[in-house]
Order: structure tokens, then sequence, then C-alpha cells
């Protein structure tokens, strides 16, 4: 009867135990996942990477700064009797500018000049006056005075993608090992079980010896399972032990913390998958976005390119108000008379003959974005195909649960009907350990069945894009904004 009892406590699904203390942590599977997202390394070193191009994107937007500059200079010659080149005196020149790039390409400057010389009289000369440069045909309108913010806005939304690819992978890694730590407490469960089992076996088998009731043999048989089992055990304890590691450094939890115990467990309710509307979902991927902010990069590039085969036709005008006198007020009161007036006009037409430079830079970006494009539709096309296995994963782990749980229940009445054989010497104490393994194989078939589901399901949701939305994870453009704020 008492081997019954043993019998009867294997049968039944015993959870881990759970207890509190210093060294160990509670962990629910929204915990782990929180924990991951603040603190897993790769994650927030990917994260760098938006912040860097927030950065570039502030860089190329400083070409519409206005660029101040101020010359002075003053020169002293000295010239010898009878040089014809220059004769002796001293200049001073105090110039200023201010230079604003336009949008359309072009570029508006004020200056303001000022000249004095004593050769061969005192004399000053001062010009106050603007000009403007616009390109016609190469290099004209926003996109291509904005090429490089553009470039550097687009790199930084596929960086955000591709963020999100490593947060949507990170995600399903942490439920995937989460409940594998799950799955191996509860083997170690059935082990220990397993082994208790045995010992006692093992025990009534040697009172039934010394009792002339069953031959010797039949204890090496009994202290073989036992032995059997807790090498069993040791690798189970092992298991659990590098499962907790695993899962330490991937939720970057304190090292004094020794032991991790989950709290939830895998899921056993039917999802039913429909196929078109999870390749819709799936087509929404954060990697499939990447892409396609890749592709509109290139697209923007090859457009910028294809000015670059134009020629430079570039229209400038100039206007200035001069003045010239002896005095500097006076000078200056001449310029503002509006007497001496000083203006140009004129066109400048510049192209390389054969031009093939430019010609080469937007054929090889034609090609780029033509690749990028055949990338895309492959892309979406092994979502696709990505999609129907995960469904058949789905399907078929569900149906797995139902076969182990029908597996286990005939495990149980087998041994049951073998241990009222063998108390009757109708089977051996080899044959009733043999019956006991097949019923601790199905208890782990169930187990495992149940994670395997779980994790068709990770899968499922995880090549669908929505797992994230799914644990209430999302990221957004001012994270990585409020880390390139930070750095200073």
């Amino acid at each position: 009867m008492r081997l019954l009892i043993y019998v009867s406590l294997l049968m039944l699904i015993i959870p881990a135990a759970v207890h509190s203390s210093e060294d160990s942590l509670l962990l629910t599977l929204n915990d782990a996942i929180r924990m991951a997202v603040e603190k897993n390394l790769d994650l927030r070193a990917e994260l760098y990477n938006p912040a860097q191009f927030e950065a570039d994107i502030n860089i190329n937007r400083s070409i519409y700064n206005p660029l101040l500059i101020l010359q002075a200079s003053y020169t002293d010659s000295d010239v010898a009797p009878g040089t014809l080149s220059s004769s002796p005196g001293n200049t001073l020149a105090l110039n200023s500018s201010l230079k604003q790039l336009l949008w359309t390409g072009g570029s508006a400057e004020i200056k303001f000049n000022n000249w004095h010389s004593d050769t061969p009289s005192s004399s000053w000369q001062t010009g106050l006056g603007a000009s403007i440069s616009q390109p016609l045909l190469k290099n004209v309108g926003r996109e291509a005075t904005e090429i490089a913010i553009n470039i550097s806005r687009f790199s930084k939304f596929a960086s955000l993608e591709r963020f999100n690819s490593r947060l949507l992978t990170t995600v399903a890694q942490v439920r995937t090992e989460y409940f594998k730590l799950y799955s191996l407490r509860e083997e170690r469960e059935v082990k220990k079980v397993s082994l208790e089992l045995a010992r006692k076996i093992l025990f009534e088998t040697q009172s039934r010896v010394k009792a002339g009731v069953l031959p010797a043999m039949e204890v090496l048989n009994a202290e073989f399972g036992a032995v059997t089992r807790e090498k069993d055990l040791i690798d189970a304890e092992r298991a659990v032990s590098d499962q907790v590691d695993v899962l330490r450094l991937l939720l970057q939890i304190n090292a004094k913390v020794s032991d991790l115990k989950t709290v939830d467990m895998p899921t056993r309710d039917q999802v039913v998958p429909v196929e078109n509307d999870a390749i819709q979902k799936a087509l929404n991927r954060p990697d499939i976005r990447e892409q396609k902010r890749n592709l509109e990069l290139f697209e923007i590039q090859t457009k910028n390119l294809s000015q670059k085969t134009r020629p430079d036709l570039t229209l400038t005008a100039s206007a200035q108000l001069t003045g010239l006198d002896n005095a500097y007020q006076k000078n200056m009161d001449k310029v503002l008379t509006f007497d001496y007036p000083v203006w140009n006009v004129g066109i400048n037409l510049s192209y390389p003959l054969g031009n093939g430079s430019a010609e080469n830079d937007y054929r090889k970006s034609r090609l780029k974005t033509e690749q990028a494009s055949l990338q895309l539709r492959s892309l979406e096309e092994s979502s696709t195909k990505e999609v129907k296995a995960a469904i058949r994963g789905v399907v078929v782990g569900y149906k797995q649960i139902e076969v182990a749980d029908r597996g286990k229940v005939f495990a149980e009445e087998r041994l049951r009907a073998f241990m009222r054989k063998n108390e009757v010497g109708l089977a051996t104490t080899k044959d009733v350990l043999d019956v006991e393994n097949d019923l601790a194989v199905s208890k782990s078939n169930q187990i495992k069945a149940v994670v395997d589901y779980a994790k068709a399901l990770t899968t499922y949701w995880q090549v669908t894009g929505e797992l994230l939305e799914r644990e209430g994870v999302r990221v957004v453009e001012g994270d990585a904004d409020k880390l390139y704020s930070a750095t200073r």
C-alpha cells in the first residue's frame, strides 16, 4: 500500500516549489519582458543607432545656419625707386559679409567692405551690397538642397525599425527561455518523484528478498533503477541552473540572485489563426518596414543623382552702393545717397564633356534601388511562407497536447496494472521500473507539449509582428531623441 501511495504522487502534476529568500526571485512573464526591454544590453546598444542618426539630421540641418565672415588686413610696402609694379604706401582693408543658403539651392550674401589707402593720397572706399547665386538646372530645389537631411532622416526611420526588429526578437526570446525554465523545473520534479519511487521499490524489494519471497537478482534490478534515476535528477538540476544563468544574462539580473522561479504557466487555450489576416499583419513587420525605408532612401538618392547629370547653369546677380572720399564719414555719406550704384547680372554654364562620373553614379543608384525592390519582394514572400509554417506549428502543437494528455492517462493505467501484477508475482521489479519510467517519459512529454505549444504561439506572433502589441511593448521615436538630448 505504501508503494501505491508513491505511485499516485508520480501521477500528479507537481508544480515547482515556490519559496521566498534573499537569493531567489519570483518572476512573472510580464516582469521578465519588462526587465529585458529596460536592461538588456543588446537592446540598449541598438537604441544608440537612431540617436546617432538624430545627430546626423541636426548636423545636416546646419547648412541653413548663416555664415558670418569678418576680414581685416593691413599692408605696408616700401618700394625701391624706379619700380613700376607698385608704389610705396600702406593699405587697410576691413570687410564683412553674411551668407545664407536658400532652400532653392541658391545662396544670398550681404557684404560691407571698407578699404583705405594713403597712395597717392589718403582716401576711403566703401561698398555696401548684396548678391545672389541660383542654380537653374543642376542642384536646384528643396530636394536637392536637403538631400543629406533626408538621407539622415530615412536612415533614422530605418534604424528605429531595426530596433523594433531586435526588440521583437528579444521579447520572443524572453518568452521562450522563460517557459523553458518552467519546463525544466517541472521535469526536475518528475525526476525527483521518480527517484523517490525507485528508492521505495528498492526498500520493498530488499525486504521481500530477505523474507525469501523474491530472488536476490531483484535487488540488483531495483538498485540499478534507483541509480539511473539519481543520475537523471543530477542532470536535471544542472539543466535548471544553466537555464537560470541564461535568463539572468538576458534580463540583466543581479548576480547576487542565485535562483529564478517562474510564476506564470504556458497557456493551454486553443488559438485558431486566420491565414489571410496573419499574412496581412506580417507584411507590416518591422523588418519589412525597415526594407521599405531603405527603398525610399535609395529612391531619393537616385532622383538626386539624376539631377547631377544636368549641365551646371547658374544665374548670378549683385547690387552695390559705393562711396569714395578722403574722409570716412563723407565716404559713407556718398554710399547712403545711392548716387554710385554698381550692379551685375550674369549666367555661368559648366558641363564636363562626357559626364561619365555623374552618369555612372546615377546608374549605380538605379541598380541599388532595383535591387532593394527585389529584396523587399523576397522578404514579403518569405514572410508569407513563415506565417503558413507558424500556423501549422500552432495547430500541430495544440493537437500534441491532447495526444500527450491521453498518453499520460494510458501510462498511469498501465503502471497500476503492473503494480497489481507485481503484488501477485506476475511481474518483476524490472518490469515495474520500466513501466514507471514510461510514465515519467509520458509526463515529460506532456510538459514538453504544453511548452512547445507556447513556443509555437510565440513564433506565430513573432512572424506576424503582433507580439510586441500583445505584450504591451512599444517604441517611440522620442526614446532615441531623449538619449540624444541627454548626451553632453
